[in-house]
């Protein structure tokens, strides 16, 4: 999403206004914030997003969870619309027709270098706000990843994930995602046996 925001009326955009804009437009609303999506993310970005997708998507079958892919429309309040890169949503009354209504389990976000701020800030701070019980950041170009864990204080100070690693969903128990399969390098090196 690009960082400027339309010009908005003293009161800001709600749902109802987002609801009326063109079909062939995309836009997110943060705190009645009317943001642009930048244009279509690169190659790499969709790369890992595609990957994680698959990652997250073959461990929920057969569960009541499912997950979907941007875009996506999120309902978080009146005043809160987002289209996260991927979602997973464990109660079946959130899914309607047309959007998903209140706040997932599982958010994932993959980085660009132009919303990287805004997904660590601005948009963390939403998702601490509406709910969200985990959220989980992607950085494809430095490869690694932050799980944001929800607890009685806000989301915690974050679980950093190297390349190398598995990153365990904290929530929901069943998705453990191999790093290194998503950013395609080598994987953990496994120590030398000693002695013969």
């Amino acid at each position: 999403m690009s960082l400027p925001a339309l010009a908005q009326p003293a009161d800001r955009f709600t749902w109802s206004d987002y609801r009326s804009w063109p079909d062939d437009e995309r836009w997110e609303l943060i705190d009645g914030v009317a943001y642009a999506m930048s244009a279509a993310p690169s190659i790499k970005h969709q790369d890992v997003a595609f990957r994680l997708s698959i990652r997250i998507e073959l461990p929920l079958r057969g569960t009541p969870c499912r997950p979907f892919v941007a875009p996506t429309d999120v309902k978080l309040s009146e005043s809160d619309v987002v289209q996260p890169d991927i979602l997973v949503v464990c109660d079946p009354g959130k899914i309607t027709p047309g959007h998903i209504e209140g706040a997932p389990d599982l958010i994932v976000e993959v980085l660009s270098p132009r919303t990287s701020a805004k997904d660590l800030r601005d948009k963390k701070a939403l998702y601490e706000r509406a709910g969200v019980p985990e959220y989980l950041v992607v950085d494809p170009l430095e490869q690694y990843a932050i799980r944001f864990v929800l607890g009685a204080d806000g989301y915690d100070k974050g679980s950093v994930f190297a390349a190398d690693e598995v990153l365990r969903s904290a929530t929901l128990e069943v998705i453990a995602i191999p790093l290194w399969e998503v950013f395609e390098v080598p994987g953990p090196v496994e120590p030398a046996a000693v002695g013969g």
